[in-house]
């Protein structure tokens, strides 16, 4: 059986999620260089208070540069304010702007419980890359979410 592409998990607080999932905002900053390719699936963990996969997206493009010039080339696509992403990149020599698209919200958000039931499972502080064993434990966490999945991988995920 092949393993799909990695994906990326990345957790976001639940308002930039369902703005993400909505297309108001297509990119997402981080403080961090980020080296992930286009077309990279996303799949999207919303922190506190919701605590679970929500959707999933498309990485079309990824922007390093300062946070100055990360900013002045996205600032409208950032679902933020000047003074919010100032004070996220504070001391940051370096940021990554993720152009998102092609956003697909989850029937049913699949709950952290659900994921730690389904295995070991850790949101990640910022995000982490996902290969098969952990696409395996999201799909037997929820048959939705996996069939979303498969559509954002093209590929068959392990069972």
């Amino acid at each position: 059986m092949n393993e799909p592409e990695r994906a990326m998990l990345l957790s976001v607080h639940p308002r930039f999620a369902t703005a993400i999932l909505a297309g108001s905002k297509t990119v997402e900053v981080r403080r961090q260089r980020v080296a992930v390719p286009p077309g990279t699936p996303v799949v999207l963990y919303a922190t506190a208070p919701t605590m679970a996969l929500v959707g999933a997206a498309l990485v079309a493009a990824v922007h390093v540069g300062s946070p100055r010039e990360v900013w002045s080339a996205h600032r409208a696509q950032t679902g933020i304010s000047r003074r919010e992403f100032d004070e996220y990149m504070s001391g940051a020599s370096q940021a990554s702007g993720l152009t998102l698209t092609e956003p697909v919200t989850f029937e049913e958000p699949v709950p952290l419980s659900a994921l730690r039931a389904a295995g070991p499972f850790h949101p990640p502080q910022s995000y982490r890359y996902l290969h098969g064993e952990s696409l395996r434990q999201m799909v037997e966490a929820s048959s939705a979410a996996g069939a979303v999945l498969h559509g954002v991988l093209g590929t068959p995920v392990p069972v």
